[in-house]
This record gives structure tokens, sequence and C-alpha cells, in this order.
């Protein structure tokens, strides 16, 4: 099995910044695209940022210049840098891999158990 820990979240005011954290581990062969989503009260889990294994990334519009998604491919982790905050950015934020599993021949995606973000004055 693979396991997704998430840490980082919490209650930050508008402007601020927050960094969240993921490690992958488990029966891992190969780790392809890493990233984060996120989930609103009301709202569908939208694309927050992904990062390739060859470090190739892919921002939503509303977080373009605001967040920086990074990754170390030796410790399977994959990190979120949020600045700028807005109440908008609030949600549960969801860490997400594409992994294949040792002795596997396709990937499959795996989830966090995801942290809350919220942004407030």
């Amino acid at each position: 099995q693979v396991q997704l820990v998430e840490s980082g979240g919490g209650l930050v005011q508008p402007g601020g910044s927050l960094r969240l954290s993921c490690a992958a581990s488990g029966s891992i062969f190969k780790v392809n695209a890493m990233g984060w989503y996120r989930q609103a009260p009301g709202k569908q889990r939208e694309l927050v940022a992904t990062i390739s294994s060859g470090g190739s990334t892919n921002y939503a519009d509303s977080v373009k210049g605001r967040f920086t998604v990074s990754r170390d491919n030796a410790k399977n982790t994959v990190t979120l840098q949020m600045n700028s905050l807005k109440p908008e950015d609030t949600a549960v934020y969801y860490c997400y891999t594409n992994v294949i599993r040792s002795g596997w021949l396709v990937a499959n995606d795996y989830w966090g158990q995801g942290t809350q973000v919220t942004v407030s004055s």
C-alpha cells in the first residue's frame, strides 16, 4: 500500500503565508506526478498545482504567481508554498500522487487525508 502524510495547514490572515508538506511512503517502485488539490465547502475538488517527476509544473490560474509547488524525488515529498493568501483560498487541501507500486505494472492515484487551510482576519 501507499500512504500520504500531510502537514502544515492552519489559520492565517489574508496576505499571509503557509507551507504544506506531504510525504509518500510504502511499497513504491516509482513516483510519477505529485501535487495538491483543494475542496471548499459546497464546491468540487479542484486542481491547485502538480509537478512531474522531471520537475514540470502546472498551476490553477487562481494561484499562479502566489503558490509554488516543489518536490524532493529522493524523499518522495511534495511541498506547496502559499503566499499572499486570500479568503477564497480557504479549503481542505489534499496531497496527490500517481505511483507505480513495487511488483505492479500500472500506476494508480493516491490521496492524503486532507489538511484544512483557513484564511480569515
